[in-house]
């Protein structure tokens, strides 16, 4: 490891694992998907020591050092609505907002919500900027390796970034998820796709240390291409069928809130 005097230290991000915290906000996240600052909540209280060594890492790649320097700011970047809409169609910018806004969200939202978690703060800049980088960057993720928003979408993303950026809360989500989603939705090949999501991880180029900014007006493609991502083969032969699943789950939940 580079251990350069130059270099963040980020002792920060070292932490007990708080299990007392973690169970709480399962059962909430299991009764509602949607809340995702609960996810936030697992997340910090598992986390231990799995964000201070992936924070070294992307701090001493080449990579993380130019974001470091330059203060990359990604949220301000996919906030910007008008810049995206310049990005030509089939663009890594363009994919973005069509994803983000054609669902509903936001780039902000997932900054609220980390907030409504009670997300440390830090005196570090560079450990507050890697981690609202982390954060920031979900919905990217989801665009260049093609996983959707419904349920099993989401547990292969996390599944996919596991690989890249192990997290013990986050491994805690997924093994929970796995037989919640199978009992929820058995026709889906829920843990071959989870399993499939790792394996695209582990091959794929370090997505933590990219420098999203600058590829916005390149083709998705070329994009995926570089970080040598793989399209994955089990979750596109079930999506059609896994969003469909969702919205039945989705209005059969609302229709038991309403009564």
């Amino acid at each position: 490891m580079n251990d350069a005097p130059n270099l963040p230290q980020g002792h920060e991000l070292r932490r007990g694992i708080r299990p007392g915290e973690a169970f709480p906000a399962m059962r909430r996240l299991i009764a509602d998907k949607e809340d995702t600052s609960q996810v936030f909540r697992i997340v910090q209280a598992l986390s231990g020591n799995s964000y201070y060594r992936n924070f070294r890492r992307f701090a001493a790649s080449p990579q993380g050092q130019t974001i470091l320097t330059e203060r990359a700011d990604l949220l301000g970047t996919l906030s910007d609505r008008e810049r995206l809409a310049r990005c030509a169609p089939g663009t890594l910018g363009r994919a973005y907002l069509d994803f983000v806004y054609g669902e509903g969200l936001t780039a902000q939202g997932l900054a609220e919500a980390s907030e409504a978690s009670g997300m440390a703060e830090f005196s570090d800049p560079a450990v507050t900027l890697y981690r609202q980088r982390l954060r920031d960057s979900h919905d990217l993720f989801h665009v260049v390796t093609g996983y959707g928003r419904d349920a099993l979408g989401e547990l292969c993303v996390l599944s996919f970034g596991n690989a890249q950026f192990y997290n013990h809360g986050i491994t805690f989500i997924v093994a929970v998820g796995i037989p919640k989603l199978l009992a929820e939705q058995w026709q889906l090949p829920v843990a071959r796709a989870a399993f499939e999501a790792w394996r695209l991880g582990r091959k794929a180029a370090d997505l933590t240390t990219f420098y999203w900014e600058r590829y916005l007006d390149r083709s998705l493609e070329e994009v995926r291409r570089d970080l040598n991502l793989q399209p994955p083969a089990v979750y596109v032969g079930v999506r059609d069928l896994s969003q469909r699943l969702e919205r039945e789950f989705q209005a059969r939940r609302q229709g038991e809130l309403q009564a």
